[in-house]
């Protein structure tokens, strides 16, 4: 049996994955952490930002260095559910029915463009994003060793997309924004593909393999040895609870919400070499992990107002525990 990782090895291995993502990914210093994050807290990831950015590269890039199975589904309004998660097919040689796995079957999933089908094939990905197994015709098949869905999405093109369903949306750990690169970013961008990058082949970068599936399984276990006291707790589900009261948000985030605080906080301690979880890993958190579980009232909407801000004034309102 392998050893137990200690809080030690965490950080090192986060600083290690975290350098090879460095190799492709050019700035966007938080995106790579949230990624990172929903990587050893076994969470799922929606990303959103226009195209070209990176938020393919990003995923692949992550696949290659973790050495687990990876697919990539490409939504699009004629997609169906049997398309993601897979059908029966009858064998006409011996009369049987065969079952033929669809792509959500492996351990890092890329659901590109998430929002340019239907809530029922958007659903498809429910069971598997919550419970880790997928049912076809009526029999249960679990996902094998870790599955982790990265969805993206396009904030400004708003034809023929379709809004996910609030029951699916909640299921992510974070919602991610990614933005355009600084100038010194971007010139370094060219220069690496000057040198030879193709954002096509990740290797190219000559990233190495840091990880392995039982790498993750035994980081997720490492994590669940951090301490975090009852004053953090309790940090926590004040933020949360005064999303549900505030002027202007017409529905706040469920405890569902509280949880992934909650988790994503630990790894946020492990990852800086802490076993105990402090305020600021809290602090640092709430917007990644609840702006996409707020709905604001159609005033809010109609003035600009965003979750993020909401979010914002609620930290300042609430009290840091000592």
């Amino acid at each position: 049996m392998a050893k137990e990782l200690t809080i030690e090895d965490v950080h090192s291995l986060y600083e290690k994955v975290k350098e090879e993502l460095q190799k492709v990914i050019i700035g966007q210093e938080d995106v790579i952490e949230h990624a990172i994050i929903s990587l050893f807290s076994g969470g799922h990831i929606l990303i959103e930002g226009v195209p070209g950015l990176g938020k393919t590269l990003l995923v692949s890039a992550l696949s290659y260095i973790v050495g687990c199975t990876y697919k990539r589904i490409q939504f699009t309004p004629d997609l169906m559910p049997a398309d993601i998660i897979g059908t029966t097919v009858y064998n006409v040689e011996d009369r049987s029915f065969l079952v033929k796995k669809g792509p959500v079957f492996t351990n890092m999933l890329l659901a590109d463009e998430i929002n340019r089908s239907p809530a029922k094939t958007q659903s498809a990905l429910l069971e598997a994003m919550q419970e880790r197994q997928v049912t076809i015709d009526g029999t249960i098949y679990p996902l094998e060793g870790f599955f982790i869905c990265f969805a993206t999405q396009n904030p400004i093109e708003m034809e023929g997309t379709y809004p996910l369903p609030e029951a699916q949306i909640d299921r992510f750990l974070m919602k991610v924004l990614i933005s355009y690169p600084g100038q010194e970013d971007e010139n370094q961008i060219l220069k690496n593909y000057r040198q030879g990058f193709e954002a096509e082949h990740p290797a190219t970068a000559e990233i190495k393999k840091i990880l392995d599936v039982d790498h993750v399984i035994r980081i997720s276990r490492a994590v669940g040895k951090v301490m975090i006291d009852d004053k953090i707790i309790d940090y926590i589900t004040r933020i949360v609870t005064a999303t549900r009261n505030y002027s202007g948000i017409a529905i706040g985030s469920s405890p569902r919400g509280s949880v992934a605080l909650f988790k994503a906080s630990r790894v946020k301690a492990i990852i800086e070499g802490r076993d105990f979880v402090n305020p600021d890993d809290v602090k640092s958190l709430v917007l990644p992990v609840l702006r996409h579980r707020l709905i604001l009232d159609a005033e809010s909407e109609i003035e600009g107002i965003t979750p993020d801000d909401y979010l914002k004034k609620i930290l300042v309102e609430i009290e840091v525990p000592r």
